[in-house]
């Protein structure tokens, strides 16, 4: 099955070599490319993308902004964040608006290519150490609440805690001495109860909660 992409960054040279590098691809197609945050949103209405590769900055309408609209109105998009990272403060607002993951402007296009595929199957794509630097650095400021953590038992809470620290359901498995499919199946739960979309989302509450301290 096809995987349809959305490509928004306003440089058109940006967006060319990511369309030649997905298109190059047998599994992935680039329906549309967008200059801008509002066209973004325009086109992922019209053309309903399976993933938006998302810049951040660009004029008018961010891509933070843009990130939020397209995921009120479509369920099943799903977005990827691409990011300089050391200059770019709005990666935490884009995983509070449910961004799926974000990747490194100069990161292989071999990097690229399995982020897709990888934010299109469902999961979560995010360095452990980037999540820890920007969530960190955010969350800092946020009022612990451990009330958003109520209804999770203290196994599924231990549970958040790894995945806040970006482990892998196998590495989570080992961690706690359970089977993998046990440990994916407390990861799927958590996400039900905090109604995350997905690891990256449960990552921010576990740091807006207090669970999980800046610096840990």
């Amino acid at each position: 099955m096809t995987t349809t992409v959305l490509v928004v960054d306003d440089q058109a040279m940006i967006r060319e070599s990511l369309r030649v590098a997905l298109d190059s691809r047998p599994d992935l197609e680039v329906v549309g490319e967008a200059a801008s945050g509002a066209e973004a949103v325009a086109l992922a209405t019209r053309l309903s993308p399976d993933v938006v590769l998302m810049d951040i900055r660009m004029p008018g309408m961010d891509g933070l902004e843009a990130t939020r609209r397209v995921l009120d109105s479509h369920a099943t998009t799903k977005v990827l964040v691409l990011t300089t990272f050391d200059h770019d403060e709005y990666v935490y607002g884009a995983l509070q608006a449910g961004a799926s993951g974000f990747l490194l402007k100069d990161s292989p296009l071999s990097d690229l290519i399995n982020a897709v595929r990888v934010v299109s199957a469902g999961h979560s794509l995010f360095a452990a150490s980037v999540t820890r630097r920007l969530v960190a650095s955010f969350a800092a400021r946020a009022r612990p609440d451990d009330a958003t953590l109520r209804h999770l038992t203290p196994r599924e809470t231990e549970v958040l805690r790894l995945v806040a620290r970006g482990l892998s359901n196998t590495e989570i498995a080992d961690a706690l001495t359970i089977a993998e499919q046990t440990a994916k199946s407390h990861v799927s739960r958590v996400l039900t109860k905090l109604n995350a979309r997905d690891r990256a989302q449960a990552v921010v509450v576990a740091y807006e909660s207090g669970l999980v301290a800046p610096n840990d």
